[in-house]
Formats: C-alpha cells, sequence, structure tokens
C-alpha cells in the first residue's frame, strides 16, 4: 500500500481518537467529582427538580434519612439521628475534589449564620484514603463543623433508591426537623443556593 493510501486511514484514525478525547472530556466536565452510581435514583420518585438543578420533596411525601452514624475525621462518635428537631445539612465531600474545595467556605459561612437558628451541619467524607487528608482539608477551608468519615461510601449506601440520595461528589441533602429528605443538590453550591434549600425547611413549623 502506498503512503497515499495510508494517509487517509490515519486521518480517519486521528479523527476518531480526537473525537473519543473530546467526548471523555465533555464527560468529566458535565460531571461533579465523581458521579456516585454509589445508590441508584431509578423506581418511582416523589421529588421535583426545580431549575436551579435543587430537587425537593412536599411534608408528607419525604423519606427518613438511613442511619447516619460512626467516627468522625477527628476520631469523635457522631449519630446525625441525634440532631433530630433541628434542620440539618449534610454534605458529602473529598479533599481531593476541588469543587468540595470552592463550596466549602460558602458551607461555612451559612453554618455560622444559622447554627443559632437550629440548623446543624454535618459532612460526609468519603474516598479520602487517610483522615490526615481530611483534617488538613477541614483546618485550610476553616471549616468547623463535624464530618462522619467514610472512605467505602458506606453510609452513601445506605440511601434508598428512588429517594433524594447523593450520588455525586459534592452533593447535599437537607433533612428536615423529623430526619426526614427535604431537599437536595448534585453540585458544588454557592451561599445562595444553599441559603435557598435551607430556608424553606426551616420555615417548616
Amino acid at each position: 500500500m502506498s503512503a497515499a493510501n495510508r494517509a487517509p486511514l490515519r486521518s480517519k484514525h486521528s479523527r476518531a481518537v480526537l473525537l473519543t478525547a473530546v467526548a471523555a472530556a465533555s464527560a468529566l466536565t458535565l460531571s461533579a467529582c465523581s458521579s456516585g452510581g454509589t445508590s441508584g435514583g431509578g423506581g418511582d420518585t416523589n421529588f421535583v427538580m426545580g431549575k436551579d438543578g435543587i430537587s425537593t420533596v412536599k411534608e408528607g411525601e419525604r423519606t427518613a434519612a438511613p442511619d447516619l452514624s460512626g467516627k468522625t475525621v477527628d476520631g469523635a462518635q457522631l449519630d446525625v439521628a441525634s440532631y433530630k428537631g433541628k434542620v440539618v445539612v449534610l454534605n458529602v465531600w473529598g479533599s481531593w475534589c476541588a469543587p468540595c474545595r470552592a463550596e466549602a467556605p460558602n458551607l461555612e459561612k451559612v453554618y455560622q449564620d444559622l447554627k443559632s437558628k437550629g440548623v446543624q451541619f454535618v459532612g460526609i467524607n468519603t474516598r479520602d484514603t487517610s483522615t490526615a487528608n481530611a483534617a488538613a482539608f477541614e483546618k485550610q477551608q476553616g471549616v468547623t463543623f463535624p464530618s462522619l468519615y467514610d472512605p467505602t461510601g458506606k453510609l452513601m449506601l445506605r440511601f434508598k433508591k428512588g429517594t433524594l440520595n447523593p450520588q455525586a461528589i459534592p452533593s447535599t441533602l437537607v433533612l428536615d426537623r423529623d430526619g426526614k429528605i427535604a431537599a437536595r443538590s448534585l453540585a458544588a453550591l454557592s451561599e445562595d443556593k444553599l441559603r435557598k434549600m435551607i430556608d424553606p425547611v426551616l420555615a417548616e413549623k
């Protein structure tokens, strides 16, 4: 085969490689740090996705959060159920996750503003190979609320399919005062979006 005949083949192959690379890059851009797949969202759902990417569930149609207990990044014991009676904001994060770093100051700011009003923030640190990495992240970002240490994602797997479960990193859930899941975001949050998630649940009596 002559060089003239081989050239088009190389060109087609190059285009195919380029298209594959572009598709892969696009997929990474569209996803967060990690598109979890840790707990699927199939089945009948009762939540509504807003234009802002925040999913919400009406009172009376919500599902209780699973058992979320264990050791924190700093070695203490924590059970999210102990915060019943408060609005709880759960944030799934990893020290290796750039969007998590971007949203951390927003979470801490809103936490400081709302903790006296009956709002408790709890992190779920996942896929970090050691608590040292997670602790360094908390110190660097000035995060003061506790985080459960969940390196293998076992806590995320406890959420039922078809509910507002954390399917990406970062994910943020808002639990009502009865410990039921009221809202979810599967992307890094601005301060305004975070307040938009919390305020309606906090206003409930």
